[in-house]
Parts: structure tokens; sequence; C-alpha cells
């Protein structure tokens, strides 16, 4: 395919074989992952170690795999461990490396113990419906129906299920798909482009791949072998979004997004793998294959919040800086399909890397599946099941098709077509030139429905539908002619330290930095793109917690969510999170994130530190290097002492008249323009009015805020400082209510006495209990018992949870009322209305 891709695939070849020369037996030997400095020979370090070499770790330069047998590694932990002490040492006091002399072993500059083969990864099917849609069978636009008919016979296509494949052109739902027919109409289809389809095999033996298939840039890492090849009776994933990317144009079931270009297939998910195999994999051959479709992750359970591993995100870093001859590989994720779960896409680390195109799913009538999951790292939507349809594709068979491929699995594949075709008409493109031109094409749906916001870029975005639908035809003329960006530039803020308790119910803890103009010129930094913070928040139940991020123009990322499956008790640690909510503002002034806990429940927690980080375009593209490979997070890292401060902010009534619900079961930012209105409808300096922050700077992890609690004389309940302000008004009312009523009937009494001196009788009162009123507050309503939760679902069916009409994205613990029974809002009876 290019004039160095024999050689390289010689050498793709050569790296996966030599890492398979000796089957990783985990049962006898312990593995360990090396990175070697350019002058230590792989083989000096096997015999100074009395180690087994195993090969470098695929593409990733100076990496490699070293085994011992499990008697003699505990030896090796311990002299690893040795290294790793001395090396933060040297890079603390700023001395270069100990000469070689001195320590043979110094040209070690990372080690990694290698954990056994697990099966973490899913494949992205969509979860089972909670109700039956029913299919509608409108009539077929006639005018769409012609168009459909020249078109098919000006290109030829006699594909038998091509009048079915809606994403490509829908004519019952006319401008419901990919408008790709136009781009074929002008003779780009895909030619010169290889996608890689990362998933569980291709059958390249389906007459309706195999003219597309691409051996050179296929493996199997699960049976270590060159071909891909389906071998399990569900092994049938990788082949069916392989069809929609590269099915040919002849006569067997339906096309391909990108029809003339080639499809490989790299074969992981059918087995447990370690974290060798899978850094392998998607380097595999990055000279050649230029795009990975990767429709899988961690469970979409609502529940886990998983990353790569430490290796396999130096693959990716290494694939964007040297795959494609340095133009970069382009990974494509699907977004996952827990959404019905409360799950979001900000807890993948595979979809929340910068280096991902996420790709979330909207179905052919144009609404939101109620499986995708929407996150602040979200960049488009692209068709997929929904509406009683579903992706019409290849199957495994030599002639099979299928109809019912679905969830953001069949999404993405359908996206890295539509890059392909704007890679077939413009080769030069980087990685990070496709996600701008995403971002540039994308086209905003559902713009009424609450979710949108309006960027100082100009553009819109959504947490449920990122920039917008994937517009082929816009995407593919934008490439052609557009102007390449500089390298990426980067600043990150000193680790920021917090330390400090999070107080419950409507309250959050609020930290600052604020970034300068001179902070970005030290860094070469012109234009933001990605916004990443990095947190480590204890807490019982991770579950518990939600976390924005509001840039220095109001704009606010939902970088986490509670949700209600999550039980784990460890909070986040060193995890980042990622929003491109943010592309394209200026990142000068303060960011501010706010880290909550909205359920009044046993569970605390402890928000200890966290550091911003900026991605973008370089000023001086001459003049920036590439980001150095990841490393592992030092715990020992010096701080800077953030600013905190504890925030209530008091509900206002919004400027708009879109209605909210509750029970809703995500969250979601209010729309809300940049410099008019904050998140609660209202100008960004109306709303500080109303926010009460006590600033503290070396709180202890065990100390709270002064604004959580009232005087110290005073019990406090647990309470937050709200709550027992309420407590002791509500007892205040009783006291001075029975005081009251002991002197009414005291004058009564004297009165009679004095009216009538022989009646002497002691007057008696005599209530029903069920009679008597409770205790109103300032606005009249019942108090609330000190503790007492809210069911956001109490009364709801199951078809109402899971409709596909639900209610945009929104913090779903933020909204509940503070009193039982209340109904006294002119708008509650919007409440449970579906949009």
């Amino acid at each position: 395919m290019r004039v160095a891709g024999g050689i390289a695939v010689v050498l793709s070849l050569v790296g996966a074989a030599s890492a398979s020369l000796h089957p990783r037996s985990h049962e006898s030997r312990d593995f360990f992952a090396l990175h070697l400095d350019d002058a230590t020979p792989p083989a000096h370090v096997a015999r100074m170690l009395g180690a087994r070499h195993e090969g470098q770790i695929g593409e990733l330069r100076g990496h490699h795999t070293f085994s011992l047998p499990r008697e003699q590694s505990s030896n090796f932990n311990v002299l690893l461990d040795d290294l790793k002490s001395r090396r933060k040492l040297r890079r603390r006091s700023g001395d270069g490396a100990a000469s070689r002399s001195e320590d043979p072993l110094e040209g070690i500059l990372w080690s990694q113990r290698l954990e056994p083969p697990r099966q973490r990864l899913q494949k992205r099917m969509p979860p089972p419906s909670k109700h039956t849609v029913e299919r509608v069978s409108p009539r077929a636009d006639l005018k769409a129906l012609e168009q459909q008919s020249k078109m098919m016979s000006t290109l030829g296509i006699t594909d038998p299920i091509f009048k079915n494949q809606w994403h490509l052109y829908n004519v019952l739902q006319p401008g419901h798909d990919l408008n790709v027919t136009g781009i074929w109409l002008e003779g780009i289809t895909g030619h010169g482009v290889a996608t890689a389809v990362v998933d569980d095999g291709l059958d390249m033996d389906s007459n309706d791949l195999k003219p597309n298939y691409f051996a050179q840039g296929s493996w199997d890492f699960n049976e270590h072998g060159p071909e891909p090849r389906p071998l399990l009776y569900d092994d049938k994933h990788g082949t069916r979004c392989s069809g929609e990317i590269a099915a040919a144009k002849n006569d067997v079931c339906g096309v391909g997004v990108a029809y003339d270009s080639k499809v490989s297939g790299i074969r992981i998910l059918s087995k447990a793998i370690d974290d060798v195999d899978e850094a392998a994999a998607i380097n595999f051959a990055f000279q050649d294959n230029d795009i990975y479709s990767c429709s899988w992750g961690p469970p979409d359970d609502g529940a886990t919040m998983d990353a790569p591993g430490l290796l396999i995100k130096r693959a990716m870093v290494n694939g964007v800086q040297q795959g494609r001859g340095g133009k970069g590989s382009i990974f494509v994720f699907a977004a996952g399909n827990g959404a019905m779960f409360g799950d979001n896409c900000n807890f993948d680390g595979y979809t929340n890397s910068i280096y991902s195109v996420t790709v979330g799913a909207i179905d052919r009538q144009g609404n939101h599946p109620t499986y995708s999951e929407s996150c602040s790292a979200q960049l488009v939507v692209a068709y997929s099941s929904g509406s009683g349809d579903a992706i019409h594709t290849t199957d495994v068979g030599a002639d099979k098709c299928y109809s019912q491929h679905g969830g953001t699995s069949a999404a993405g594949p359908l996206a890295a077509g539509s890059i392909a075709l704007a890679l077939s008409a413009r080769p030069e493109l980087t990685w990070r030139d496709i996600q701008y031109l995403m971002i540039e094409s994308a086209v905003p749906v559902k713009e009424n429905d609450g979710s949108w916001v309006d960027l100082p870029s100009g553009k819109k975005f959504s947490h449920d539908w990122g920039f917008g639908k994937v517009d082929t035809y816009y995407l593919v003329h934008k490439a052609q002619t557009w102007d390449l960006v500089k390298p990426q530039a980067w600043f990150n803020s000193p680790w920021l330290r917090v330390h400090n308790n999070i107080p419950q119910g409507s309250q959050g803890l609020l930290s600052r930095y604020v970034v300068t103009d001179d902070h970005l010129k030290g860094a070469n930094f012109g234009k933001l793109e990605h916004v990443t913070v990095t947190m480590n928040v204890n807490h019982t139940r991770r579950g518990d917690l939600s976390v924005e991020l509001r840039s220095p123009k109001g704009i606010i990322s939902h970088l986490s969510v509670a949700r209600d499956s999550d039980n784990e008790k460890s909070g986040y640690v060193d995890w980042t999170f990622m929003s491109v909510a943010h592309w394209g503002e200026s990142p000068v002034g303060e960011w501010t994130v706010i880290v909550k806990d909205s359920q009044v429940n046993e569970h605390t927690g402890v928000f200890i530190d966290w550091r911003l980080n900026l991605w973008g375009e370089s000023v001086d593209g001459t003049n920036q290097p590439l980001h150095p490979l990841p490393e592992e997070n030092d715990d020992d890292h010096p701080y800077e002492e953030a600013h905190v401060a504890t925030t209530t902010v008091e509900p206002l009534p919004t400027k708009t008249a879109t209605p909210t619900n509750p029970d809703d079961h995500h969250d979601r930012p209010v729309n809300q323009k940049p410099g008019e209105a904050s998140e609660t409808g209202f100008p960004a300096e109306e709303l500080e009015s109303t926010i009460t922050a006590t600033a503290t700077s070396t709180a202890s992890p065990t100390s709270t805020s002064a604004s959580d609690h009232l005087s110290s004389y005073l019990p406090s309940f647990g309470a937050s400082k709200r709550t027992q302000v309420w407590i002791y008004a509500s007892l205040g009312m009783i006291i001075v209510f029975f005081i009251g009523l002991g002197v009414y009937f005291q004058l009564q009494r004297l009165k009679r006495r004095r009216t009538n001196p022989n009646d002497d009788y002691e007057f008696e009162m005599i209530e029903d209990e069920d009679e008597i009123h409770p205790m109103a507050g300032a606005a009249g309503r019942p108090q609330r018992r000190g503790g007492e939760l809210y069911n956001a679902f109490a009364g709801e069916s199951d078809e109402e949870i899971f409709s596909d009409d639900e209610e945009p994205y929104r913090d779903r613990l933020a909204n509940i009322p503070e009193k039982d029974g209340e109904d006294d809002s002119p708008n509650d009876h919007l409440l449970s209305e579906k949009r």
C-alpha cells in the first residue's frame, strides 16, 4: 500500500512472532515489561538478571518482555523497586543518569510486573430493551426513492440489502443517514486507506469482505497466529463491524461506508489477554493500518471504573506519535451502552482518552437511544439501533447478512468508515486534524432538548450528543481544504493539595486554579482542545460522588455523575477525567472543580488533590517536542496548596421555561450561553452573590469547613449547616407555640374566673391526634425529618424509566426536593411529562 509498506509489514510480523516464541505460562513464570534506553541491549539485561528475553512489545520501541521462574522473581521485584526509587531521587535532585560503569542496569528506564491475562474487555452489544418499541412503517418519500434508484444505477450498486441500509440512504426519514452517497458520486470511496477492526475476529472468507480483506494488517492475539478467523460460536461482532466499514460493492449483502477501502482483523476479545498483547494489538502494523475501530471496553454496568494499564497507554501515545509515518494512528471508540444503568463514558479510560474519537449513538428517527452513554468526552454520534430498526450489515458465513447489529458498537465503525473517506481524500491529515474535522462537520440534533450549550467558539456542545451527528459529505469536503494543525502543546498545573472533607447534601467542595497568559506562553500553548483533570478522592461509596469542571467563561463539564449501582469503596484513585466541551475556548482565567456528594447518608469522603491539564495547538510548531510517554503517578510529587471552599448554591428560578424532571435518570448541564448565564440561567455575577464560600488552605483531612456546622456549643446532629438551621428554627417555633398556648389558656382561665367566680373548673383541651397538623416552616410547608431520603423513582414504571423519550443529561441527585409531599410549584404538572 505504501513505499515502506513491505518492510513495515515484515517487521510487524517479526515483532508479533517474537513476542510469542515462548508461550507465556503464568503458572510457572513471572513476566515483566522493561523500557530500555537505546544503548542497552535486551540480551545484556537478560544476562545480568538471569532472565529470559521474550521479545519486543509490538511497535513500542525499547519496550521488551522478560520472564523468570516464579521462585526467582521475588529478588527481581526487589531490584526493580530499588531502581524505581533511585530514578525518583535522581529526578528530584536534577542529577543526570549515573554512568553505566557505576550501575550496569541504569539503562532500565521503566519497569512493570505484568498481571496474568484476564477477560476485562467486553463487546459493546446493546443491552436488552426494557420495553418493546412498536415498529413504525411510514411511507417512503417518493423523491428520495427516485434519487436512490438513480444513485444506485449511476454507481452500479446491486447489493441485495443495500435498500435496507437506511444508515447510508434513508428513504423513510430523509436526512437521517450519514449523507455519504454524494461523496461516492464524486469518486471518493476509500481507496488507499486501511481500517483495523480490533475485536473478536474477521471472516476473511466472507464474499462480502474477501475483496477488501487486508491480511498484512491482521493478527490473532488470542491464538497467536496471522489469521484472525472467528472460532467461537459468538465470534461475529468483528465481522459485522467490518461489514459496516468496508463491505465490497458486489452482489452480496450490502456495502460499507468506504466500500473500496481495506479492512484488517485484529482478534483480542475471544480469550483473556494480558497488557503485552493488548499494547501490541493497538499498534499492530501501524504504518499500514490507518484507523483502529474499537467497539469494546470495560463492562457498561454502571458500577465499573476501569482504564488501560500504563503499558497500553504508552502504546496509544506511541500510535499517535509514530503511526502512519508520524501523522498518527486514529483510534475510534464506541461510547458505551450503559446509559440505562446510569453509566457514563467518563468512567471508561479508553473513551475518555484525548487520543480517542468517542462515538455515541443516534437512531433512524433522530432520537437518543436509551442505551447510549453520555459524557463530557463524547465527540460525536453516528447512526445505530433504536426506534424499531438496527444496522444491516455482513455476518459470518460465505454469503450471510445480518439485520440486527446495534448499540454504540455499530455507531463507532460508521464513524471510522467516514474517517476512511476523509483520509482517502486527504491522506496527510493527522490524528488531531481528524478530531477537529469531526467537530467542525458535526450537525447538532434535537437542539431544543435542553442539553445543548453555546460555546465561546461559536459551536454547540451536548453531553448527550457531543458536537452532533456525523455528516460524511461535509466531513470529506472540509478535509479537502483543511489547514493542517500545528503540533500538540500542553500545560499541566501543579498538583493542588485539597485534603478536605466533602460535605453532603446541597453543598459541594470547590477548588480553583488560575491559568495566566504567562503559563501559556511558557508552554508554547496556542489554542485549547482537550481538558483533563486528574484527581484523588477517598470515599466509602464511589457512586455517591459527582464532579463538575467550570471554565473561566462559565462553561460546565460534568466530569462524573452519581451512579446508583457503584458501591466501590475506593473513590477516585489517580483517575483522569476528560472534556471536549471547552474546545476552542480561551483557557486564561479561573478553572473551578466542584466535588459533590448529594446523598445524605453514612458514606463520607475526602477530596485529596487534583491537577488541571490543558492540551492544544502549539504557537511555534517548529519548536515543539513530542509529549513524553506516560509515567506512573508519583505519590510524593510536590504540592501547591489549593484554594478550597465549601459552596452552597441556593435554588433560583430559571429564565427559561424548560421543564425539568427530578426523577430523570441522567445528569446533564443546563443550556447556557457563554458570558450570559450560569447553570441556573442567571448571569454569573448574580449567581456568585448566592454562593457562600469559606476559604480554607491547610485544613486537615479530618477537619470540617467552617461553613459546615453552627457554633460549637450547639449539637450538629451530623447534618449540614442549612439542615441545622431548619432543625433549630423548628424547635424554636414549637417552643414559642406551646409557651403562647399556655399563656392563652391562663388568660382564658382568669377571664372566666372574673366573669363567674363560682366557675373554677380546669379547662381541658381534647384533640384527635389525626387532626393535629404538622408544623410548617417559613414557606408554609411541612418539615422533613432529619436524615429522611427522597425516593427519586417512587411510583415510576420501568417503561417510564427506560423510555426512548427520556429527559436529557442532568445531575439527578442535585435535583432532589427538600420536602416530602411538596406540590406548590406552578410547573409541577410538567415534571412527569415526556418531551
